[in-house]
C-alpha cells in the first residue's frame, strides 16, 4: 500500500476529505510514535510507505496518554471536532492494521492502553 492508498482508505473510512485524512494520518502516526518504545516506533515506521515513515516520531521517552486525551490532541492539531477526530483515529488504526504486518501492528498496540486496541477492532 502506498501513501496515497493509505490516505484514501482513511478518507473512505472516516468520511473526511483526502486532505483532512492525510493531515489526520500524519498527526496520528506522530503521536502514536510518542507513545511507543523507540524500538517499536522504528519497526512501525519501517513498515509504512516512505512518506509516512517520517511521520512516526521516535523518542527515548514514552508519553502516557489515554485515548480521550489522544483524541483531544489530534482534534487540536488538525482542527477536527472530537467526534471527527475519534472516528478519524479509528480509521487510521484500521488502515494501519491493513498496511503493516500483523506482528508489527500487534506489538505496537500492546504498548497502548486498551482503548486504542478497541478502536482498531
Amino acid at each position: 500500500m502506498d501513501h496515497r492508498d493509505f490516505f484514501g482508505r482513511v478518507a473512505e473510512r472516516s468520511g473526511l476529505s483526502r486532505e483532512e485524512a492525510a493531515d489526520l494520518s500524519r498527526a496520528t502516526l506522530e503521536l502514536l510514535g510518542d507513545r511507543l518504545s523507540a524500538t517499536e516506533a522504528q519497526h512501525l515506521a519501517f513498515e509504512l510507505p516512505e512518506p509516512l515513515r517520517e511521520s512516526v516520531h521516535v523518542s527515548d521517552s514514552i508519553q502516557r496518554l489515554g485515548f480521550r486525551e489522544f483524541v483531544v490532541l489530534i482534534g487540536k492539531r488538525t482542527g477536527l471536532t472530537e467526534e471527527e477526530a475519534r472516528g478519524g483515529i479509528r480509521a487510521v488504526l484500521l488502515t494501519l492494521r491493513d498496511a503493516v504486518p500483523d506482528e508489527t501492528f500487534d506489538h505496537a498496540m500492546s504498548q497502548l492502553p486498551a482503548e486504542f486496541q478497541q478502536a482498531a477492532e
